[in-house]
């Protein structure tokens, strides 16, 4: 169910792959947003190893004969499961089970998606750094071609592994049955609607548009398809077993079935019998070593169509919003009423080479065109975004599909509110370039689209750094089992961001709302003696007119987490008592250990 507020927005959340650990992150399509309670604090536990009972009466002087077997029992015979392991012995597990993990994503990579991935999403997710980020990249990858994201099952990645499942079993030839290009073809674009089968091979008497006459052929498969989107309508693919080893391959050429084309005199078609043609002529170079016939006029033009099929039938599976591509990648200019939405990025470190970059869409709903029925009015936005480098190679892309509902008699006072889409993506610190377009499904001609560079900032090591701070008007802890499940989620706490028309437009606030703050501090000094930090987190709201301070709080370093390098500041603060105006919330991090102080600010206005 979809949440929205009068000032607010609504959401949408799903189940996604998330990242262990300081960071959880989600990825994917939307659904409609529903109500996170807050949960349980994680447990922890400890056990302490049993120790021997003192007071055996049996002493040194006086062992029994059992006892004196139990000692005299040979140390191998101890049960290997339960010895501790060395640290040699565990580095090398460790390193088994990495070498492991790499090797499902190879096979995930090069075997599962192998014919329905893109080159950009491969050099896209051959460019991730650790197994987290490959998890959400393959949790995505799914979710984007689920036909239903509404769906808690993927109709989509269920039908691609029974394609390959069926593959393996009805076209293997030496090599797995997804490997041979029957099975590429089947995997790509599922049951042809007929199939002209040949498997033993044979007399086969030509049609007259080849030269006509009879000839004797290797086994042979015609596929046919009546439309296959992107390729065409009334498709032919033929498969041909040369070898006779049951390995049909794909061929554009019609006369490589023929089992005595390059016999002498043999398998002459009708023309050459006749004496109005020469086999000969059939190699005169070309794709096709086709015979001439009354019908052939026109088959060598046809060649380079049988080529352009061969290239669209293995080529990439196409952008599922084409139209959108076309407005990102080729520029092409709008000539409806531009779709006006509002963007904003954030930055949160996940490694020492790894960002996370919350994207986040705002859309007035009163810009949505509904359509009503059945008493239901619903509005659908088609989304799509990528992110390339400055060399126009992209790094990441995302699709989705947002439907806006809510019930006709209450569609007049829901046009007054915005609804928000959130996507969190991983990439390295460098400068990039984000393209979004967004589409009005019930208004085609209703386009936007938004282009702008982001430079993802490296976190130095050695550095005081921050996290961007957000401002929501939504947060609270998720329960553990929520962890990186869903929408808005960054570690274990749900933070909705308010959204601007531009990074220096301040995002606003009702008096009836609640200010939620939320960021995070890296690197800092931890003490060499008492292994613990040492710093002071100071929130400040000021009158951002007259600079007068309204508001400022402490907290202590040692009492949100004394061990850690890293903090989460999370502050939530009525707006009751501010009066309408414009103001700054700044969270300031004094470290006493290293002398360095770090500060974010960020400007917000309360209606």
């Amino acid at each position: 169910m979809k949440q929205e507020s009068k000032q607010g927005v609504g959401n949408t959340m799903c189940k996604f792959t998330g990242i262990p650990g300081i960071l959880a992150i989600g990825l994917g399509s939307l659904v409609l947003l529903g109500v996170v309670s807050p949960g349980n604090a994680w447990g922890m536990g400890s056990q302490e190893p049993a120790t021997p009972q003192a007071g055996s009466s049996t002493t040194a002087n006086q062992t029994s004969d059992a006892d004196r077997k139990k000692m005299d029992k040979p140390e191998q015979e101890v049960d290997p499961l339960k010895r501790p392991l060395s640290d040699k012995e565990r580095f090398k597990r460790q390193k088994a089970l990495h070498n492991e993990l790499s090797t499902a994503y190879k096979t995930w990579l090069n075997q599962d998606v192998a014919w329905i991935i893109s080159d950009e999403e491969t050099r896209a997710f051959k460019s991730l750094s650790n197994d987290e980020e490959r998890d959400a990249f393959i949790e995505q990858f799914w979710l984007r071609r689920n036909p239903n994201p509404d769906s808690p099952e993927n109709e989509f990645r269920e039908e691609h592994y029974r394609r390959i499942a069926y593959a393996n079993e009805h076209y293997a030839a030496g090599k797995p049955g997804w490997k041979t290009d029957r099975g590429h073809i089947y995997i790509s674009f599922g049951k042809p609607d007929s199939i002209d089968s040949h498997p033993s091979g044979g007399a086969y008497e030509r049609p007259m548009d080849e030269g006509g006459g009879e000839t004797s052929t290797f086994p042979f498969e015609v596929w046919h398809y009546r439309y296959l989107e992107g390729v065409g309508d009334n498709i032919d693919i033929e498969f041909v077993d040369t070898c006779q080893c049951g390995d049909y391959h794909f061929t554009i050429d019609r006369s490589e079935k023929d089992a005595l084309l390059r016999v002498p005199g043999g398998g002459e078609t009708l023309w050459e019998q006749m004496g109005k043609a020469k086999k000969a002529d059939r190699f005169k170079g070309g794709v096709e070593s086709l015979g001439t016939g009354p019908l052939s006029a026109g088959t060598e033009g046809k060649e380079f169509d049988r080529i352009s099929l061969a290239a669209k039938l293995f080529a990439p599976p196409p952008i599922k919003f084409k139209d959108l591509e076309s407005f990102i990648s080729d520029h092409k200019l709008i000539t409806g009423t531009v779709f006006p939405f509002d963007v904003r990025t954030d930055f949160v470190k996940v490694t020492d080479d790894t960002v996370l970059v919350p994207i986040t869409l705002q859309i007035k709903n009163s810009n949505v065109t509904f359509t009503t029925k059945d008493g239901v009015a619903k509005g659908v936005v088609n989304i799509l975004g990528k992110v390339s480098t400055i060399t126009h190679k992209t790094v990441q892309t995302f699709e989705d599909t947002v439907e806006v509902t809510e019930p006709a008699e209450l569609l007049e006072k829901a046009m007054e509110r915005q609804s928000v889409y959130w996507q969190a993506l991983p990439l390295r610190p460098g400068n990039y370039r984000l393209d979004i377009g967004i589409k009005d499904v019930n208004n085609p001609d209703h386009v936007g689209i938004y282009s702008q560079s982001i430079n993802v900032p490296k976190y130095d090591d050695e550095k005081l750094a921050t996290s961007s701070l957000i401002l929501g008007d939504q947060m609270e802890k998720v329960p553990s089992q929520t962890i990186g499940a869903g929408k808005f989620i960054i570690g274990n706490t749900y933070i909705r961001p308010r959204v601007s028309s531009n990074a220096v437009t301040p995002v606003k606030f009702t008096r009836s709302q609640r200010l939620n703050c939320w960021m995070q501090v890296y690197n800092l000094s931890i003490d060499d003696k008492t292994k613990s930090n040492s710093a002071t987190v100071t929130y400040e709201i000021r009158d951002s007119t007259s600079d007068k301070l309204l508001l400022e709080t402490h907290e202590e370093s040692k009492d949100m987490s004394a061990h850690s390098d890293q903090l989460t500041m999370e502050r939530s603060v009525a707006l009751a008592g501010l009066q309408p105006g414009k103001y700054k919330m700044t969270i300031r991090i004094n470290d006493a250990i290293s002398k360095r102080e770090i500060a974010q600010s960020a400007p917000f206005v309360v209606e």
